[in-house]
Protein backbone atom coordinates (compact mmCIF):
# COMPACT_ATOMS: atom_id res chain seq x y z
CA UNK A 1 0.00 0.00 0.00
CA UNK A 2 0.99 3.64 -0.75
CA UNK A 3 1.37 5.67 2.04
CA UNK A 4 -0.32 9.65 1.99
CA UNK A 5 3.10 10.98 2.25
CA UNK A 6 4.56 9.09 -1.01
CA UNK A 7 1.05 10.13 -2.95
CA UNK A 8 1.35 13.83 -1.78
CA UNK A 9 2.13 16.68 -3.98
CA UNK A 10 5.78 17.68 -4.01
CA UNK A 11 5.90 21.67 -2.26
CA UNK A 12 7.24 23.78 -5.26
CA UNK A 13 8.05 27.51 -4.40
CA UNK A 14 5.80 30.39 -5.63
CA UNK A 15 9.29 31.88 -7.62
CA UNK A 16 9.59 28.34 -9.21
CA UNK A 17 6.34 27.70 -10.59
CA UNK A 18 5.36 28.48 -14.06
CA UNK A 19 5.16 31.73 -14.83
CA UNK A 20 1.74 32.61 -16.47
CA UNK A 21 1.06 35.60 -18.83
CA UNK A 22 -1.62 38.38 -18.19
CA UNK A 23 -3.08 37.39 -21.87
CA UNK A 24 -3.57 34.14 -20.87
CA UNK A 25 -5.60 34.85 -17.33
CA UNK A 26 -7.44 37.50 -20.51
CA UNK A 27 -8.17 34.36 -22.68
CA UNK A 28 -9.54 32.36 -19.39
CA UNK A 29 -11.55 35.61 -18.05
CA UNK A 30 -13.01 35.82 -21.80
CA UNK A 31 -14.04 32.33 -22.21
CA UNK A 32 -16.48 32.42 -18.91
CA UNK A 33 -17.98 35.34 -20.48
CA UNK A 34 -18.44 34.21 -23.73
CA UNK A 35 -20.51 31.13 -22.01
CA UNK A 36 -22.82 34.02 -20.01
CA UNK A 37 -23.54 35.65 -22.91
CA UNK A 38 -21.81 39.18 -21.95
CA UNK A 39 -18.98 38.48 -24.76
CA UNK A 40 -19.51 37.72 -28.43
CA UNK A 41 -17.31 35.01 -30.12
CA UNK A 42 -15.27 37.10 -32.01
CA UNK A 43 -14.87 39.76 -29.21
CA UNK A 44 -11.26 40.23 -28.31
CA UNK A 45 -10.00 39.08 -24.76
CA UNK A 46 -8.64 42.27 -23.34
CA UNK A 47 -12.39 43.25 -22.92
CA UNK A 48 -12.60 41.48 -19.90
CA UNK A 49 -11.17 44.43 -18.36
CA UNK A 50 -13.80 47.25 -19.34
CA UNK A 51 -16.74 44.39 -18.78
CA UNK A 52 -15.83 42.76 -15.17
CA UNK A 53 -14.40 46.42 -14.04
CA UNK A 54 -16.68 48.11 -11.91
CA UNK A 55 -17.18 51.61 -11.03
CA UNK A 56 -17.94 52.89 -7.47
CA UNK A 57 -20.62 55.93 -6.82
CA UNK A 58 -17.12 58.52 -6.92
CA UNK A 59 -16.67 57.30 -10.79
CA UNK A 60 -13.14 55.47 -9.60
CA UNK A 61 -12.85 52.26 -11.26
CA UNK A 62 -12.06 48.82 -9.37
CA UNK A 63 -10.06 46.66 -11.65
CA UNK A 64 -11.09 42.87 -12.00
CA UNK A 65 -7.38 41.91 -11.50
CA UNK A 66 -4.39 43.66 -9.63
CA UNK A 67 -0.91 44.05 -11.51
CA UNK A 68 1.83 45.33 -10.35
CA UNK A 69 1.67 48.13 -13.02
CA UNK A 70 -1.23 49.71 -11.16
CA UNK A 71 1.40 50.72 -8.53
CA UNK A 72 3.60 52.59 -10.75
CA UNK A 73 4.64 55.80 -9.94
CA UNK A 74 1.80 55.85 -6.24
CA UNK A 75 1.99 56.08 -3.05
CA UNK A 76 1.15 53.53 -1.05
CA UNK A 77 0.98 54.81 2.72
CA UNK A 78 -2.09 54.30 4.82
CA UNK A 79 -0.75 51.36 6.77
CA UNK A 80 -2.72 50.42 10.13
CA UNK A 81 -0.91 52.14 12.70
CA UNK A 82 -3.16 49.39 15.50
CA UNK A 83 -1.06 46.20 16.58
CA UNK A 84 -3.47 43.56 17.35
CA UNK A 85 -6.54 42.87 18.29
CA UNK A 86 -9.03 45.84 17.87
CA UNK A 87 -11.41 47.29 20.39
CA UNK A 88 -14.91 45.64 20.23
CA UNK A 89 -17.16 48.74 21.05
CA UNK A 90 -21.00 48.46 21.60
CA UNK A 91 -23.63 50.95 20.85
CA UNK A 92 -26.25 52.05 23.55
CA UNK A 93 -28.91 54.49 22.96
CA UNK A 94 -31.82 52.81 25.26
CA UNK A 95 -33.09 55.83 27.28
CA UNK A 96 -34.25 52.99 30.44
CA UNK A 97 -30.86 53.75 32.33
CA UNK A 98 -31.73 50.45 34.73
CA UNK A 99 -31.74 48.83 31.23
CA UNK A 100 -29.01 50.66 29.63
CA UNK A 101 -26.96 49.27 33.22
CA UNK A 102 -27.59 45.55 32.23
CA UNK A 103 -27.16 45.60 29.00
CA UNK A 104 -23.71 47.09 29.24
CA UNK A 105 -22.55 44.95 32.29
CA UNK A 106 -23.51 41.73 29.85
CA UNK A 107 -22.28 42.91 26.81
CA UNK A 108 -18.73 43.75 28.56
CA UNK A 109 -18.57 40.35 30.84
CA UNK A 110 -18.99 38.84 27.14
CA UNK A 111 -16.41 40.13 24.88
CA UNK A 112 -17.21 43.88 24.07
CA UNK A 113 -14.36 46.28 25.75
CA UNK A 114 -15.59 49.44 25.36
CA UNK A 115 -18.98 51.37 25.34
CA UNK A 116 -20.34 53.95 22.88
CA UNK A 117 -23.23 55.85 24.85
CA UNK A 118 -26.02 57.96 23.14
CA UNK A 119 -26.95 60.84 25.46
CA UNK A 120 -29.84 63.33 25.59
CA UNK A 121 -32.03 63.54 22.57
CA UNK A 122 -32.71 59.50 21.59
CA UNK A 123 -30.92 58.77 24.02
CA UNK A 124 -30.18 58.35 27.99
CA UNK A 125 -30.89 61.46 29.66
CA UNK A 126 -28.16 62.99 31.25
CA UNK A 127 -28.53 62.83 35.02
CA UNK A 128 -29.28 59.02 34.19
CA UNK A 129 -25.24 58.64 32.96
CA UNK A 130 -24.21 57.58 36.87
CA UNK A 131 -27.27 55.29 36.79
CA UNK A 132 -26.25 53.27 32.97
CA UNK A 133 -22.42 52.99 33.87
CA UNK A 134 -23.40 51.85 37.55
CA UNK A 135 -20.61 49.05 38.16
CA UNK A 136 -18.23 50.12 34.85
CA UNK A 137 -15.04 50.16 35.72
CA UNK A 138 -14.13 53.80 33.64
CA UNK A 139 -10.19 52.99 34.43
CA UNK A 140 -10.81 49.72 32.51
CA UNK A 141 -13.23 49.95 30.10
CA UNK A 142 -13.09 53.31 28.01
CA UNK A 143 -16.63 55.19 27.80
CA UNK A 144 -17.53 57.31 24.14
CA UNK A 145 -20.42 59.52 24.61
CA UNK A 146 -22.04 60.92 21.84
CA UNK A 147 -24.51 63.64 23.12
CA UNK A 148 -27.04 66.05 21.77
CA UNK A 149 -25.69 68.60 24.35
CA UNK A 150 -21.73 67.82 24.39
CA UNK A 151 -20.60 70.77 26.87
CA UNK A 152 -23.58 69.30 29.29
CA UNK A 153 -22.81 65.77 28.93
CA UNK A 154 -19.10 66.22 29.59
CA UNK A 155 -19.74 68.16 32.73
CA UNK A 156 -21.75 65.24 33.71
CA UNK A 157 -19.34 62.65 33.10
CA UNK A 158 -16.42 64.46 34.63
CA UNK A 159 -18.25 64.46 38.04
CA UNK A 160 -18.88 61.06 37.39
CA UNK A 161 -15.06 59.73 37.05
CA UNK A 162 -13.69 62.70 39.24
CA UNK A 163 -10.21 61.24 40.50
CA UNK A 164 -10.19 58.21 38.12
CA UNK A 165 -7.28 57.43 35.82
CA UNK A 166 -9.80 57.11 32.60
CA UNK A 167 -9.22 54.36 30.11
CA UNK A 168 -7.20 54.86 27.17
CA UNK A 169 -9.68 55.85 24.47
CA UNK A 170 -12.20 57.25 26.52
CA UNK A 171 -13.75 60.04 24.63
CA UNK A 172 -16.13 63.17 25.57
CA UNK A 173 -17.26 62.81 22.15
CA UNK A 174 -18.36 66.43 20.97
CA UNK A 175 -18.88 66.78 17.08
CA UNK A 176 -20.76 70.48 16.54
CA UNK A 177 -20.15 70.19 13.15
CA UNK A 178 -21.61 66.57 12.34
CA UNK A 179 -24.69 67.81 14.27
CA UNK A 180 -25.20 70.96 12.32
CA UNK A 181 -24.74 68.79 9.38
CA UNK A 182 -27.90 67.13 10.23
CA UNK A 183 -31.24 68.59 8.17
CA UNK A 184 -32.75 71.06 9.93
CA UNK A 185 -30.48 71.18 12.92
CA UNK A 186 -30.37 74.06 14.75
CA UNK A 187 -27.01 77.22 14.81
CA UNK A 188 -24.26 75.76 16.99
CA UNK A 189 -21.41 77.73 18.71
CA UNK A 190 -18.83 75.89 17.33
CA UNK A 191 -16.07 77.21 18.60
CA UNK A 192 -17.47 77.39 22.35
CA UNK A 193 -18.09 73.65 21.82
CA UNK A 194 -14.87 72.73 20.97
CA UNK A 195 -13.03 74.69 23.76
CA UNK A 196 -15.49 73.92 26.39
CA UNK A 197 -14.95 70.06 25.94
CA UNK A 198 -11.51 69.86 25.47
CA UNK A 199 -10.95 71.85 28.50
CA UNK A 200 -12.84 69.26 30.15
CA UNK A 201 -11.30 66.24 28.62
CA UNK A 202 -7.69 67.63 29.12
CA UNK A 203 -8.44 68.14 32.97
CA UNK A 204 -9.64 64.05 33.04
CA UNK A 205 -6.84 63.34 30.58
CA UNK A 206 -8.93 61.73 28.07
CA UNK A 207 -9.97 62.65 24.57
CA UNK A 208 -12.17 65.15 23.54
CA UNK A 209 -13.97 65.30 20.28
CA UNK A 210 -15.33 63.02 17.44
CA UNK A 211 -14.97 63.67 13.55
CA UNK A 212 -18.13 61.77 12.40
CA UNK A 213 -18.27 60.71 8.97
CA UNK A 214 -21.02 59.24 9.27
CA UNK A 215 -22.63 62.00 9.76
CA UNK A 216 -22.43 62.95 5.95
CA UNK A 217 -22.37 58.92 4.88
CA UNK A 218 -25.76 58.67 6.64
CA UNK A 219 -27.41 61.29 4.52
CA UNK A 220 -26.19 59.31 1.24
CA UNK A 221 -22.58 60.69 0.35
CA UNK A 222 -20.23 58.38 -0.84
CA UNK A 223 -16.57 57.47 0.18
CA UNK A 224 -14.57 60.32 -1.22
CA UNK A 225 -17.33 62.62 0.20
CA UNK A 226 -16.97 61.07 3.80
CA UNK A 227 -13.22 61.37 3.38
CA UNK A 228 -13.54 65.45 2.46
CA UNK A 229 -15.75 66.02 4.65
CA UNK A 230 -14.10 64.24 7.82
CA UNK A 231 -10.79 66.30 6.45
CA UNK A 232 -12.74 69.29 6.82
CA UNK A 233 -13.97 69.31 10.23
CA UNK A 234 -10.73 68.02 11.79
CA UNK A 235 -8.92 70.78 10.43
CA UNK A 236 -11.87 73.19 11.78
CA UNK A 237 -11.56 71.76 14.60
CA UNK A 238 -7.49 71.84 14.98
CA UNK A 239 -8.05 75.70 14.08
CA UNK A 240 -10.67 76.21 16.92
CA UNK A 241 -8.32 74.47 19.56
CA UNK A 242 -5.22 76.44 18.17
CA UNK A 243 -7.01 79.54 18.16
CA UNK A 244 -8.25 77.91 21.89
CA UNK A 245 -4.43 78.04 22.71
CA UNK A 246 -3.96 74.80 22.17
CA UNK A 247 -0.73 73.37 20.11
CA UNK A 248 -1.28 71.66 16.75
CA UNK A 249 0.37 68.83 18.35
CA UNK A 250 -2.41 68.75 21.60
CA UNK A 251 -4.83 69.53 19.80
CA UNK A 252 -4.71 66.58 17.37
CA UNK A 253 -3.86 64.16 20.24
CA UNK A 254 -7.78 65.14 21.72
CA UNK A 255 -9.57 63.86 17.71
CA UNK A 256 -10.87 60.70 17.06
CA UNK A 257 -12.22 60.16 13.85
CA UNK A 258 -15.42 57.82 12.46
CA UNK A 259 -16.17 56.18 9.67
CA UNK A 260 -18.89 53.89 8.11
CA UNK A 261 -17.74 50.25 6.80
CA UNK A 262 -20.39 48.84 4.48
CA UNK A 263 -20.86 45.38 2.85
CA UNK A 264 -18.60 46.75 -0.37
CA UNK A 265 -15.81 45.33 1.41
CA UNK A 266 -13.00 46.74 -1.11
CA UNK A 267 -14.01 50.42 -0.64
CA UNK A 268 -14.20 50.32 2.65
CA UNK A 269 -10.60 48.79 3.10
CA UNK A 270 -8.89 51.48 0.85
CA UNK A 271 -11.01 54.17 2.37
CA UNK A 272 -9.72 53.44 6.08
CA UNK A 273 -5.90 53.26 4.63
CA UNK A 274 -6.84 56.24 2.56
CA UNK A 275 -8.48 58.76 5.71
CA UNK A 276 -4.73 57.99 7.63
CA UNK A 277 -2.83 58.72 4.49
CA UNK A 278 -4.95 62.47 4.46
CA UNK A 279 -4.93 63.25 8.00
CA UNK A 280 -1.18 62.44 8.43
CA UNK A 281 -0.43 65.04 5.20
CA UNK A 282 -3.19 67.20 7.44
CA UNK A 283 -0.45 67.06 10.35
CA UNK A 284 2.17 67.30 8.14
CA UNK A 285 1.10 70.45 7.31
CA UNK A 286 0.35 71.10 10.41
CA UNK A 287 4.17 70.52 11.65
CA UNK A 288 2.89 67.74 13.93
CA UNK A 289 4.70 65.07 14.48
CA UNK A 290 2.97 62.19 15.54
CA UNK A 291 0.61 61.56 12.11
CA UNK A 292 -1.31 59.06 13.52
CA UNK A 293 -5.39 59.05 13.40
CA UNK A 294 -7.10 57.14 15.63
CA UNK A 295 -10.45 55.80 13.93
CA UNK A 296 -13.43 54.20 15.12
CA UNK A 297 -15.77 52.41 12.35
CA UNK A 298 -19.11 51.36 12.77
CA UNK A 299 -21.10 49.34 10.08
CA UNK A 300 -23.66 51.48 8.06
CA UNK A 301 -26.84 52.18 9.13
CA UNK A 302 -28.21 53.11 5.57
CA UNK A 303 -27.01 50.01 4.41
CA UNK A 304 -29.00 47.56 6.29
CA UNK A 305 -32.93 46.55 5.73
CA UNK A 306 -36.27 46.71 7.89
CA UNK A 307 -37.53 43.84 5.88
CA UNK A 308 -35.42 40.30 5.75
CA UNK A 309 -33.28 41.82 8.73
CA UNK A 310 -31.75 38.86 9.15
CA UNK A 311 -29.82 39.31 6.14
CA UNK A 312 -27.94 42.58 7.80
CA UNK A 313 -25.87 39.65 9.94
CA UNK A 314 -24.20 39.07 6.41
CA UNK A 315 -23.63 42.53 5.42
CA UNK A 316 -22.37 43.43 8.95
CA UNK A 317 -19.92 40.58 9.42
CA UNK A 318 -18.49 41.82 5.78
CA UNK A 319 -18.43 45.28 6.72
CA UNK A 320 -17.08 44.15 10.15
CA UNK A 321 -14.57 42.06 7.91
CA UNK A 322 -13.21 45.26 6.09
CA UNK A 323 -13.65 47.48 8.83
CA UNK A 324 -10.71 45.30 10.78
CA UNK A 325 -8.92 44.78 7.47
CA UNK A 326 -8.50 48.24 6.71
CA UNK A 327 -6.52 48.54 10.32
CA UNK A 328 -9.51 50.05 12.68
CA UNK A 329 -8.49 50.76 16.09
CA UNK A 330 -12.22 50.04 17.49
CA UNK A 331 -15.14 48.27 15.85
CA UNK A 332 -18.73 48.61 16.58
CA UNK A 333 -21.27 46.48 14.94
CA UNK A 334 -24.71 47.40 14.87
CA UNK A 335 -27.06 44.80 15.74
CA UNK A 336 -29.29 43.61 12.91
CA UNK A 337 -32.65 44.50 14.03
CA UNK A 338 -31.10 47.88 14.60
CA UNK A 339 -34.01 49.28 12.09
CA UNK A 340 -36.56 47.57 14.34
CA UNK A 341 -36.46 49.58 17.16
CA UNK A 342 -33.81 49.11 20.42
CA UNK A 343 -32.06 45.82 19.86
CA UNK A 344 -32.67 42.47 22.27
CA UNK A 345 -30.66 40.42 23.92
CA UNK A 346 -29.78 38.16 21.13
CA UNK A 347 -29.21 40.84 18.45
CA UNK A 348 -26.45 42.30 21.10
CA UNK A 349 -24.93 38.58 20.95
CA UNK A 350 -24.73 38.20 17.51
CA UNK A 351 -23.54 41.98 17.03
CA UNK A 352 -20.64 41.44 19.65
CA UNK A 353 -19.60 37.74 18.54
CA UNK A 354 -19.17 39.02 14.74
CA UNK A 355 -16.07 40.68 15.93
CA UNK A 356 -15.01 37.53 18.45
CA UNK A 357 -15.45 35.84 14.79
CA UNK A 358 -13.43 37.63 13.25
CA UNK A 359 -10.47 38.18 15.71
CA UNK A 360 -10.39 34.86 17.55
CA UNK A 361 -11.30 32.48 14.80
CA UNK A 362 -10.40 34.51 11.78
CA UNK A 363 -7.33 36.11 13.19
CA UNK A 364 -7.86 38.89 10.87
CA UNK A 365 -5.60 40.67 13.76
CA UNK A 366 -2.62 38.66 13.69
CA UNK A 367 -1.41 40.62 10.76
CA UNK A 368 -0.72 44.55 10.92
CA UNK A 369 -2.04 45.20 7.49
CA UNK A 370 -3.74 42.37 5.59
CA UNK A 371 -4.33 44.13 2.71
CA UNK A 372 -1.05 45.80 1.90
CA UNK A 373 0.64 44.79 -0.88
CA UNK A 374 -2.18 43.83 -2.85
CA UNK A 375 -1.88 46.05 -5.95
CA UNK A 376 -5.06 46.40 -6.55
CA UNK A 377 -6.07 47.75 -2.83
CA UNK A 378 -3.22 49.67 -2.95
CA UNK A 379 -4.46 51.59 -6.36
CA UNK A 380 -8.33 51.94 -4.91
CA UNK A 381 -6.42 53.58 -1.78
CA UNK A 382 -4.59 55.78 -3.91
CA UNK A 383 -7.32 57.17 -5.64
CA UNK A 384 -9.56 57.21 -2.55
CA UNK A 385 -6.78 59.69 -1.31
CA UNK A 386 -6.63 61.94 -4.40
CA UNK A 387 -10.03 62.10 -4.79
CA UNK A 388 -10.91 62.71 -0.95
CA UNK A 389 -8.03 65.43 -0.90
CA UNK A 390 -9.73 66.99 -3.87
CA UNK A 391 -13.34 67.39 -1.95
CA UNK A 392 -11.46 68.48 1.27
CA UNK A 393 -9.97 71.53 -0.83
CA UNK A 394 -13.36 72.08 -2.45
CA UNK A 395 -15.33 72.60 0.78
CA UNK A 396 -12.28 74.15 2.08
CA UNK A 397 -12.69 76.85 -1.22
CA UNK A 398 -16.10 77.07 -0.04
CA UNK A 399 -14.46 78.72 3.48
CA UNK A 400 -14.43 75.05 5.50
CA UNK A 401 -16.99 72.70 7.07
CA UNK A 402 -19.22 75.00 8.35
CA UNK A 403 -19.72 77.64 5.26
CA UNK A 404 -19.93 74.74 3.01
CA UNK A 405 -22.93 73.82 5.02
CA UNK A 406 -23.96 76.96 5.33
CA UNK A 407 -24.09 77.42 1.11
CA UNK A 408 -25.79 74.15 0.88
CA UNK A 409 -23.08 73.09 -1.41
CA UNK A 410 -22.08 69.87 0.55
CA UNK A 411 -25.52 68.61 0.30
CA UNK A 412 -26.06 69.12 -3.37
CA UNK A 413 -23.25 67.24 -4.10
CA UNK A 414 -24.57 64.31 -1.72
CA UNK A 415 -27.76 64.43 -3.58
CA UNK A 416 -26.24 64.25 -6.31
CA UNK A 417 -25.02 60.78 -5.28
CA UNK A 418 -28.15 59.93 -3.42
CA UNK A 419 -29.52 59.92 -6.64
CA UNK A 420 -27.04 58.15 -8.81
CA UNK A 421 -27.64 54.95 -6.22
CA UNK A 422 -31.36 55.44 -5.86
CA UNK A 423 -31.35 54.96 -9.93
CA UNK A 424 -28.79 51.79 -9.29
CA UNK A 425 -30.78 50.25 -6.76
CA UNK A 426 -34.59 51.30 -8.78
CA UNK A 427 -32.86 49.03 -11.82
CA UNK A 428 -31.69 46.34 -9.48
CA UNK A 429 -27.79 47.14 -10.45
CA UNK A 430 -27.11 48.02 -6.81
CA UNK A 431 -29.34 45.06 -5.90
CA UNK A 432 -30.55 44.91 -2.07
CA UNK A 433 -31.28 41.12 -0.79
CA UNK A 434 -34.29 40.28 0.96
CA UNK A 435 -35.87 43.31 -0.63
CA UNK A 436 -35.57 44.31 -4.51
CA UNK A 437 -33.96 40.78 -4.46
CA UNK A 438 -36.07 37.95 -3.17
CA UNK A 439 -38.27 39.20 -1.00
CA UNK A 440 -40.49 37.45 1.41
CA UNK A 441 -44.10 38.84 2.23
CA UNK A 442 -44.52 36.08 4.64
CA UNK A 443 -42.27 37.18 6.62
CA UNK A 444 -43.41 38.00 10.42
CA UNK A 445 -40.74 40.80 11.47
CA UNK A 446 -39.53 41.05 15.28
CA UNK A 447 -40.83 43.08 17.35
CA UNK A 448 -39.07 45.60 19.16
CA UNK A 449 -39.37 48.16 21.74
CA UNK A 450 -39.09 51.91 19.93
CA UNK A 451 -36.56 54.38 20.35
CA UNK A 452 -36.87 57.64 22.65
CA UNK A 453 -38.20 60.77 20.76
CA UNK A 454 -35.37 62.25 18.68
CA UNK A 455 -33.51 59.35 17.83
CA UNK A 456 -31.33 59.39 14.55
CA UNK A 457 -33.51 58.95 11.78
CA UNK A 458 -31.77 57.09 8.71
CA UNK A 459 -33.21 56.85 5.28
CA UNK A 460 -32.20 53.17 4.35
CA UNK A 461 -31.06 52.81 1.08
CA UNK A 462 -33.38 50.82 0.32
CA UNK A 463 -36.34 52.88 1.68
CA UNK A 464 -37.99 53.18 -1.68
CA UNK A 465 -38.80 49.03 -1.99
CA UNK A 466 -39.27 49.61 2.18
CA UNK A 467 -42.39 51.98 1.37
CA UNK A 468 -43.67 49.55 -0.65
CA UNK A 469 -43.93 46.58 1.40
CA UNK A 470 -45.09 48.87 4.12
CA UNK A 471 -48.79 49.08 1.85
CA UNK A 472 -49.27 45.91 0.35
CA UNK A 473 -51.17 46.16 -3.08
CA UNK A 474 -53.22 43.46 -4.52
CA UNK A 475 -52.58 40.07 -6.21
CA UNK A 476 -51.21 39.28 -9.75
CA UNK A 477 -52.02 36.14 -11.88
CA UNK A 478 -49.00 35.02 -13.25
CA UNK A 479 -50.32 32.89 -16.43
CA UNK A 480 -48.17 29.94 -16.38
CA UNK A 481 -47.47 28.95 -20.12
CA UNK A 482 -46.04 25.05 -20.54
CA UNK A 483 -44.33 23.14 -17.95
CA UNK A 484 -43.00 24.09 -15.03
CA UNK A 485 -39.63 23.58 -16.97
CA UNK A 486 -40.72 25.69 -19.62
CA UNK A 487 -42.40 29.05 -17.53
CA UNK A 488 -40.61 28.34 -14.19
CA UNK A 489 -37.39 30.63 -15.14
CA UNK A 490 -39.56 33.73 -15.85
CA UNK A 491 -42.51 32.90 -13.53
CA UNK A 492 -39.74 32.65 -10.42
CA UNK A 493 -38.11 36.21 -11.71
CA UNK A 494 -41.47 37.92 -12.06
CA UNK A 495 -42.99 36.05 -8.45
CA UNK A 496 -39.85 38.21 -7.26
CA UNK A 497 -40.18 41.39 -8.54
CA UNK A 498 -43.76 41.47 -7.83
CA UNK A 499 -43.09 40.37 -4.59
CA UNK A 500 -40.53 43.49 -4.17
CA UNK A 501 -43.58 45.97 -4.93
CA UNK A 502 -45.48 44.20 -2.06
CA UNK A 503 -47.92 42.70 -4.41
CA UNK A 504 -48.84 39.12 -3.80
CA UNK A 505 -49.12 36.62 -6.87
CA UNK A 506 -50.81 33.28 -8.05
CA UNK A 507 -48.95 30.66 -9.42
CA UNK A 508 -51.19 27.74 -10.86
CA UNK A 509 -48.49 25.80 -11.86
CA UNK A 510 -48.67 23.89 -15.42
CA UNK A 511 -50.61 25.08 -18.43
CA UNK A 512 -50.67 23.65 -21.46
CA UNK A 513 -53.34 25.74 -23.77
CA UNK A 514 -55.31 28.51 -23.45
CA UNK A 515 -58.21 26.47 -22.50
CA UNK A 516 -56.47 25.03 -19.39
CA UNK A 517 -54.98 28.65 -18.28
CA UNK A 518 -58.31 30.30 -18.66
CA UNK A 519 -59.76 27.30 -15.99
CA UNK A 520 -56.91 28.08 -13.90
CA UNK A 521 -57.90 32.07 -14.03
CA UNK A 522 -61.37 31.50 -13.25
CA UNK A 523 -60.72 29.46 -10.40
CA UNK A 524 -58.70 32.38 -8.97
CA UNK A 525 -59.65 33.07 -5.68
CA UNK A 526 -62.74 31.18 -4.66
CA UNK A 527 -64.55 32.56 -8.17
CA UNK A 528 -65.03 34.43 -10.66
CA UNK A 529 -65.80 37.64 -8.58
CA UNK A 530 -62.11 37.39 -6.66
CA UNK A 531 -60.21 37.08 -10.08
CA UNK A 532 -57.25 39.37 -10.40
CA UNK A 533 -57.37 42.08 -12.84
CA UNK A 534 -53.58 42.09 -13.83
CA UNK A 535 -52.05 38.94 -15.21
CA UNK A 536 -48.76 38.18 -16.10
CA UNK A 537 -48.12 35.76 -18.68
CA UNK A 538 -44.84 33.43 -17.98
CA UNK A 539 -43.18 31.07 -20.10
CA UNK A 540 -40.46 31.28 -22.85
CA UNK A 541 -39.69 32.55 -26.07
CA UNK A 542 -41.37 29.77 -28.13
CA UNK A 543 -44.81 29.41 -26.03
CA UNK A 544 -44.89 33.65 -27.00
CA UNK A 545 -44.91 33.02 -30.56
CA UNK A 546 -47.03 29.85 -30.58
CA UNK A 547 -49.93 30.84 -28.41
CA UNK A 548 -48.66 34.37 -26.43
CA UNK A 549 -51.49 36.32 -28.79
CA UNK A 550 -54.33 33.75 -28.17
CA UNK A 551 -53.89 33.61 -24.39
CA UNK A 552 -53.49 36.78 -24.11
CA UNK A 553 -57.00 38.00 -25.68
CA UNK A 554 -58.31 35.54 -24.06
CA UNK A 555 -57.50 36.72 -20.51
CA UNK A 556 -58.42 39.84 -21.39
CA UNK A 557 -62.22 38.52 -22.46
CA UNK A 558 -62.56 36.97 -18.94
CA UNK A 559 -61.68 39.96 -17.39
CA UNK A 560 -58.19 40.96 -16.83
CA UNK A 561 -57.75 44.92 -17.68
CA UNK A 562 -53.53 44.78 -17.42
CA UNK A 563 -51.82 42.16 -19.39
CA UNK A 564 -47.93 42.12 -18.77
CA UNK A 565 -45.75 39.69 -20.52
CA UNK A 566 -42.52 38.61 -18.55
CA UNK A 567 -39.39 39.02 -21.05
CA UNK A 568 -39.41 40.56 -24.14
CA UNK A 569 -43.14 40.36 -26.31
CA UNK A 570 -42.81 38.81 -29.54
CA UNK A 571 -44.74 41.09 -32.88
CA UNK A 572 -48.22 39.91 -32.51
CA UNK A 573 -48.58 39.59 -28.80
CA UNK A 574 -51.25 42.10 -27.36
CA UNK A 575 -49.75 43.27 -23.62
CA UNK A 576 -50.20 46.53 -21.72
CA UNK A 577 -46.62 46.00 -20.23
CA UNK A 578 -43.46 43.76 -20.32
CA UNK A 579 -40.85 42.73 -17.43
CA UNK A 580 -37.40 42.20 -18.07
CA UNK A 581 -33.82 41.90 -16.46
CA UNK A 582 -32.84 45.85 -16.46
CA UNK A 583 -36.49 47.27 -16.20
CA UNK A 584 -36.67 49.66 -13.65
CA UNK A 585 -38.12 47.87 -11.11
CA UNK A 586 -39.70 50.98 -9.10
CA UNK A 587 -41.42 52.42 -11.91
CA UNK A 588 -42.52 48.97 -13.02
CA UNK A 589 -44.02 48.53 -9.51
CA UNK A 590 -45.70 51.40 -9.06
CA UNK A 591 -47.09 51.62 -12.71
CA UNK A 592 -48.27 48.14 -11.45
CA UNK A 593 -49.99 49.33 -8.06
CA UNK A 594 -51.57 51.79 -10.28
CA UNK A 595 -53.68 49.29 -11.67
CA UNK A 596 -54.34 47.12 -9.32
CA UNK A 597 -55.64 49.94 -7.29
Amino acid sequence: MTSPAETAPTAVPLDSGDAHTQAEWEHLAAGVLRKAGRLAEGDADDLVWSKLTRTTLDGIAITPLGTPALLDDLQTSGRPDRAGEWDVRAYFADPDAKATAADVLLDLDNGVTSIWLEVGAGGLPVDALGAALDGVLLDVAPVVLDASDPIAAAAAFAALAAGTALADGTNLGADPLGALAAPGAADLDVAGIVASVADTATDLGCLALVVDGTAVHDLGASDVQELGWSLAVGAAYLRALVAAGYSAADAAALIEFRYAATDEQFPTIAKLRAARRLWARVLELSGVEDRSQRQHVVTSRPMMSKYDPWVNMLRTCVAAFAAGVGGADSVTVLPFDAHLGLPDVFSRRIARNTSALLIHESHLAKVADPAGGAFAIEKLTDDLAIAGWAEFSTIEAAGGARAALADGSVHARIEQVVAERERQIALRKRPLTGLSEFPNLGETLPERRPYAPGAKVVRPWGHAFEELRDNPSGTVFLATMGTVAAHTARATFASNLFAAGGIAVVNPGRNDDVDALLAAYESTAGGPGNKPSVVCLTGNDKAYAAWGAEAAAALRAAGATHVILAGKAPEGVDVDDTCAMGVDALDFLNRTREKLA
